[in-house]
């Protein structure tokens, strides 16, 4: 790195991941020039695009986000596709240094006959339905009247619990308008989530299933048969207060008498369940799902029994994580869905691809939450540091940096949006809230976001 210039940092990903790694790289006492490249036209990733609209609190996640970007150190390019409005290569050769953080986007798949019906859903889609991501459809298909969710962590329940609530009660929220039509058609009575372990292992917080237990007019049943607990669970109890309140409330809710369930729409949670198989109806359509009764083992871990027990669905949601994506001239390990990485610095075929890193779920995969992504950024950054201060990290290309990057971009017609824009939107979203007698309302159309952000329209 010549000692005349910043050090010049693309970070691919504008999510929590990418922020926090462009914020610790401001704080390193590096001279540092970051542009931060968003494949959206907006920022903030799956804090806007994968949190379930009836969750404020952790929206405001995005209040922390934007102090971070309104500072002004940092440069927003969004609505950039690397790959395809610029490749990876072209980005190392204008920057000293890229840090990849694009995360995890895509459903992990769940190899069970039947998961390639028609009616058997990726959780993830649907959530990129309902928080009106831009590349979503416009319309889903909610004919359905009982429904079967794969899962036991908090993407389960949000999809369960978004499926079951009435339209009304997410009125107040910032739900595109197009999601509130199509849940007004949502002909749902029944909602089965289904996890393989018992209570003590399910990965839900608490926070999570004590709303569900608020949503009104609808009931949440659980099974008497289903809680079993072995050694294994009760040291996970002994040594988890998080757990021991999730375990608390659903032992509550098995004392809830019959007489007391009277709501027009039910959330059924099921443990030492697991799925084996999606059934199929003579035309092909989803008809139920087959689960094994499973037993736990001692230790925590389950073992299947052989009894099979068959529930009426028409639909079913896999919610059993995200998966990355690869990204061209990026090495990636198909198996875990992530970049093969030594803490952070990427790893082409076990060697370090100088200059390259990773951080968040693309990094480690998709656990752990915004402390867990800091922790990552902190690592990532760490090293980053060191091969700076050792004069590993150079730009090749002569027009390196920001202003090379804009150039190319706009040589070849990208219509790429910056923070100012985003602020543009942000009000925008804002005054169609209010007209509504709302926070605000989400803009779904890319082509519109991109207009509002760059002032065409």
């Amino acid at each position: 790195m010549s000692s005349s210039r910043p050090l010049s940092v693309a970070i691919i990903g504008a999510g929590p991941a990418g922020i926090y790694a462009a914020d610790i790289l401001t704080k390193t006492g590096l001279d540092v020039r970051i542009d931060l490249l968003e494949r959206l036209p907006a920022p903030f990733g799956l804090v806007r695009y994968g949190v379930a609209p009836d969750h404020p609190r952790i929206k405001q996640i995005i209040v922390a986000l934007h102090k971070v970007l309104s500072r002004g150190d940092i440069s927003l390019v969004g609505n950039v596709d690397v790959g395809t409005d610029v490749t990876l290569e072209e980005l190392r050769e204008r920057y000293d240094a890229v840090i990849v953080a694009t995360g995890a986007d895509q459903d992990a798949p769940l190899p069970i006959p039947g998961a390639d019906l028609p009616e058997a859903y990726g959780a993830a889609d649907f959530v990129s339905w309902y928080d009106g991501h831009p590349d979503a459809p416009a319309t889903w298909p909610l004919e359905a009247e009982q429904v079967a969710v794969l899962g036991v962590g908090n993407v389960a329940l949000d999809v369960a619990r978004i499926l079951a609530k009435h339209v009304e009660d997410l009125m107040p929220t910032e739900i595109p308008a197009n999601v509130v039509e199509g849940l007004r058609a949502n002909r749902v009575t029944d909602v089965h989530v289904f996890g393989r372990r018992g209570p003590a292992q399910v990965k839900f917080t608490p926070l999570e299933l004590r709303e569900l237990g608020h949503v009104p007019d609808v009931d949440v049943i659980v099974y008497p048969e289903d809680f079993e607990f072995d050694e294994g669970s009760m040291e996970a109890i002994r040594s988890s207060n998080q757990t021991k309140q999730v375990v608390k409330t659903l032992t509550d809710w098995t004392l809830r008498e019959p007489e007391e369930l009277t709501a027009s729409r039910r959330i059924h949670l099921h443990f030492l369940h697991r799925p084996v198989e999606i059934l199929a109806d003579g035309d092909g359509h989803v008809a139920g799902v087959r689960t094994e009764r499973t037993e736990l083992t001692g230790d925590g871990t389950v073992r299947g029994t052989g009894e099979l027990v068959d529930t009426p669905v028409q639909a079913v949601y896999r919610a059993v994580g995200y998966f990355g994506s690869p990204m061209p001239g990026l090495p990636f390990d198909a198996t875990g869905g992530v970049v093969p990485n030594e803490e952070g610095r990427v790893l082409d075929r076990g060697e370090v691809l100088t200059g390259v890193y990773v951080t968040g779920w693309i990094k480690r995969g998709p656990v752990g939450l915004i402390g867990s992504t800091k922790s990552d950024a902190q690592q990532t950054i760490a090293h980053l540091v060191q091969d700076a201060e050792a004069g590993l990290l150079t730009a090749s290309a002569p027009d390196a940096g920001h202003e090379g990057l804009l150039a190319r971009l706009e040589e070849r017609g990208v219509r790429y949006t910056t923070w100012a824009g985003w602020e543009l939107l942000d009000a925008y979203e804002r005054s169609l809230g209010e007209a509504e007698g709302r926070e605000r309302i989400k803009v779904v159309s890319r082509e519109t976001m991109t207009a509002v952000s760059r002032q065409e329209v």
